[in-house]
């Protein structure tokens, strides 16, 4: 092979090229790239075998198996799954479900909403000082699904935008993270391929000082520079229908004697026709209904609040015998009038959801949830009209009207987070005192070392269901399994990296291309490349392409390996240039109606100004 690559590396060099550009693309989710990757990998020695004895190879291409290790290619290609990393993460998954089911983030929000009032700086700083530390303790993911709620009800309730929030929520929960072993994922991740690479794993709160630091540098940027530059892209606004522009959307109608509606049902009416139009609440004298609206027999006389446009408006009721009723307002107010309870909400399409990729049509929306769909939000794109095509997105925003109970049908699906705080008659409170315990007796343990932490966490994620935190039908729920699996795949990924000399290679260039830097450049050039890759595919992929090489790095220069460890840990975990680089960034990216650019923008100089202080802070506690 030219420049001395050998076959092996040549293939996971191709391997890694066509993962990253499916993990940045997104033709198919980034869990099933993981699998994919882990196929090819698990298929090609064998098959590299038998096409060396057939002679149409030089030698086999050797990529996972390790003879002085005695691994076969199934050991290694399948080791992701029985990791010590992964494990953790699944029962890190069910820790923090455990805590959510106790209500007790939601009984500090409130407590935050009576502090800060309509102060914007006060808002700020609570959001930040609540998250960070949380952040630290649970998935930082989950922290800021939970959390999420009850910042956008801060931003109605203080009459701030809600865009001048969800982004520095998102970006305190990442370096909140960074100050425990299981804030997110990837610490986890990294302390594992740290003890198979150089025989030294993270301690509990290893890197805790380092994390303060940053915390507080990114608190005292997002509350000065960061606030300046975070755009306002949803006007202040206390009417949802306001919020998403459906003025010119939303009226009302009243069905003529005449009209050929008059004697069927609501989806009889409506089931062939080929007007973009939506029933959304049927006024009948002194009562209102909303959804199921299918089922009610029109009659004459029949009020409806319907969703379209003009154009259509003029057209529907020249054919179905309606007439527009003047000078109606038809806002938030008047579509919740039917009920006591809000029935009208922001839900926001989660990671891992099944609607992902389906569309409303497709999914059957209305009929399976009984709730109609009002407005499309994508980041600053607004869908009003022509919605029931659209493929749906993580992050998309969907603004939705139905009955409570379908609200709090759609707040217990893991397929959403309803964007409001709803009132779940199913928080354990009384268990709260317990599932703090647990969460707190797992992270004395493992820091004090009386168990590991794959030991103590799974000891956890059963006493949270023995104890009564957590049911144990909630638990497979619990796990964000699209993650699970990523870290699967991506897992055997490293491992082939090392074992094919890729790492050297990579390590190679990375030296030589710092030829005029110091160690403390090229550590902080190791930084800034795991930065801007991890902003494009997945963190925890990043921290598994990027450890081996900044390893193979730091031993070419003579330095400490745990330095350049830490390094690539910290930029895998703050990614902040992009909506698509960390989870928490695309589950505010529709409610804040923000650009693709407003990341750049905002995260640019954050990631710049990290990327010094982690390295001088790294310099400084643990030396090279």
């Amino acid at each position: 092979m030219p420049f001395g690559i050998s076959a092996g590396a040549a293939f996971v060099f191709l391997v890694i090229l066509a993962a990253l550009i499916l993990f940045a693309t997104e033709p198919v989710p980034v869990d099933i790239t993981a699998l994919g990757v882990l196929v090819a990998l698990l298929l090609v020695e064998p098959l590299s075998a038998t096409a060396a004895d057939l002679g149409l190879l030089a030698e086999p291409l050797v990529v996972l198996s390790d003879p002085a290790e005695g691994l076969s290619v199934t050991d290694n290609g399948l080791s992701g799954f029985a990791s010590s990393a992964t494990l953790t993460v699944l029962a890190m998954f069910i820790l923090s479900e455990g805590v959510q089911r106790t209500g007790v983030v939601q009984i500090l929000g409130s407590k935050i909403a009576s502090f800060t009032r309509d102060s914007e700086s006060r808002q700020l700083g609570a959001i930040i000082g609540v998250v960070s530390p949380i952040s630290g303790f649970i998935n930082n993911t989950a922290a800021v699904a939970i959390l999420l709620p009850m910042v956008t009800d801060l931003a109605h309730e203080g009459k701030t935008s809600p865009s001048k929030l969800l982004l520095p929520l998102s970006y305190a929960s990442m370096f909140g993270g960074m100050l425990t072993l299981i804030g997110t994922s990837t610490n986890i991740l990294a302390s594992e391929l740290s003890g198979r690479l150089i025989g030294r794993t993270f301690t509990m709160f290893e890197f805790t000082q380092l994390g303060v630091v940053v915390s507080i540098v990114g608190t005292i940027y997002l509350l000065t520079v960061g606030r300046w530059l975070t755009p306002e892209r949803i006007p202040v606004a206390e009417d949802l229908t306001e919020e998403f522009e459906l003025g010119e959307y939303l009226t009302e109608v009243v069905v003529r004697e005449d009209s050929p509606m008059v004697g069927e049902t609501v989806r009889g009416a409506l089931a062939d026709t080929e007007f973009d139009v939506d029933l959304v609440q049927l006024i009948r004298g002194d009562r209102t209904f909303t959804e199921p609206l299918d089922p009610k027999t029109i009659r004459a006389g029949d009020v409806f609040a319907v969703r379209t446009d003009r154009d259509t408006l003029v057209a529907l009721s020249d054919a179905e015998g309606l007439d527009l009723l003047p000078e109606v307002d038809v806002d938030e107010a008047e579509l919740e009038q039917a009920n006591e309870r809000e029935n009208l909400v922001e839900v926001v399409i989660a990671p891992g959801s099944s609607l992902v990729g389906e569309s409303l049509a497709s999914a059957n929306f209305r009929q399976r949830y009984d709730a109609t769909v009002l407005a499309l939000r994508r980041g600053q794109e607004l869908f009003r009209q022509r919605m029931d095509d659209v493929r749906l997105r993580v992050g998309d925003t969907l603004l939705i009207q139905g009955p409570p109970d379908s609200i709090e049908r759609l707040n217990a699906n893991r397929d959403f987070i309803v964007a409001q705080e709803i009132d779940r008659p199913d928080y354990r409170r009384s268990k709260i005192p317990v599932a703090i315990a647990i969460v707190g007796a797992v992270v004395g343990a493992a820091a004090v070392g009386v168990l590991p932490i794959v030991v103590a966490a799974l000891t956890g994620a059963l006493l949270m269901v023995l104890t009564g935190c957590l049911k144990s039908t909630e638990v497979y729920d619990a796990v964000q399994w699209d993650v699970i699996f990523l870290l699967a795949g991506v897992i055997p990924l490293g491992i082939a990296l090392e074992n094919t000399g890729g790492a050297d290679l990579i390590a190679d260039l990375v030296v030589g291309s710092a030829t005029f830097l110091p160690p403390l450049g090229v550590l902080a050039l190791m930084y800034l490349v795991t930065a801007l890759l991890t902003n494009i595919i997945s963190n925890n992929a990043s921290v598994v392409l990027m450890i081996p090489v900044a390893v193979e790095a730091a031993r070419q220069l003579g330095v400490d390996t745990f330095s350049f460890i830490l390094a690539v840990t910290f930029a895998a975990s703050t990614a902040f240039m992009t909506p698509v680089g960390y989870q928490t960034n695309l589950f505010v990216y529709g409610p804040g109606g923000y650009r693709f650019s407003d990341y750049l923008r905002v995260g640019t100089p954050l990631q710049l100004i990290f990327a010094a202080v982690t390295t001088l802070g790294i310099y400084a506690f643990w030396g090279l």
